[in-house]
């Protein structure tokens, strides 16, 4: 199921459509989460009679699936997210794994989301993990918190987590390339065509302090991950600070010096990324609702 099925309401038209080209790339390019990060998010809704995830930002689907692909026994996911070609994207991905749990596919920004009805299981029983995936820093990180506690069950858990990007990653081969994006688009990291990114008022932790889910506990998984240079093409096309529609017609001009770029810098023809992926999880304090 899918709601609602017309526009969203006044959400910015370049917000819906940063990366609504990049859906089926995407899901070929960007990398997933560590297993030990996937069992961390398992392990809060263990011993829940009607587990429910809430993702936020979910993209094509990254998190559901990898929680159902490693056995979580979820009984309904809702998926959010403000491009409806990504939705369909975690459709496709999501529907053959599901079994006998259920699906609704939330077209809308993450801090308007209200549940469509009752969600399966106990009455007002609400999710037992909301999930942001490398998603929250596009969020309004306050009103997320506050909509996460109207909606969440007792005792739930929200997850803030990510790895930054290749943008941020401080190696040569990274920095080189970042260098070349900014000889083609300025020293400004680009978030869409019409605007630069801004870094968020708050850190993560500082909106979770300030909100009902203060009781907060950091995790770190390294992971190292190998590259392909045409790999990283791949997964640069799927980026707010280097899609395609931001070189106009250089595209091509900038995809062949980023590729003799990266095969120089690449030994055996592989480029080496050691990256932190980070999950801060948090809960409202013991006693709280």
């Amino acid at each position: 199921m899918t709601y609602p099925d017309g526009p969203v309401p006044s959400l910015p038209p370049e917000q819906e459509a940063l990366f609504e080209g990049a859906a089926v790339t995407y899901a070929l390019h960007r990398p997933g989460l560590p297993d030990a990060a996937v069992h961390l998010l398992a392990d809060t809704l263990r011993g829940r009679s009607f587990p429910v995830l809430l993702d936020l930002g979910t993209g094509t689907g990254q998190v559901p699936l990898a929680l159902l692909s490693a056995g979580t026994d979820l009984t309904h996911i809702e998926a959010v997210d403000v491009s409806p070609q990504m939705l369909r994207q975690a459709r496709q991905a999501l529907t053959p794994v599901l079994g006998h749990c259920t699906l609704t596919l939330v077209h809308a920004a993450a801090d308007a989301y209200e549940p469509l009805t009752t969600l399966p299981g106990e009455p007002d029983s609400g999710p037992g993990l909301i999930t942001c995936c490398r998603s929250y820093h596009w969020l309004n990180g306050e009103a997320v918190l506050e909509m996460a506690d109207r909606v969440a069950a007792p005792g739930a858990a929200v997850a803030i987590m990510g790895d930054g990007s290749l943008w941020t990653h401080d190696v040569d081969w990274t920095r080189a390339l970042r260098e070349l994006i900014q000889r083609y688009l300025g020293a400004e990291r680009r978030a869409c065509a019409h605007r630069s990114y801004a870094e968020p008022r708050r850190s993560y932790e500082e909106d979770l302090a300030a909100s009902a889910f203060n009781d907060v506990t950091e995790h770190r998984f390294p992971v190292t991950r190998t590259w392909a240079p045409q790999e990283v093409l791949g997964y640069l096309s799927t980026t707010s600070f280097a899609a395609p529609e931001l070189f106009a017609e250089r595209h091509e001009a900038f995809e062949d010096e980023a590729l003799a770029l990266l095969h120089a810098h690449a030994v055996d023809g592989a480029l080496v990324e050691e990256a932190m992926f980070r999950v801060l999880l948090a809960r409202r304090p013991e006693g709280a609702r």
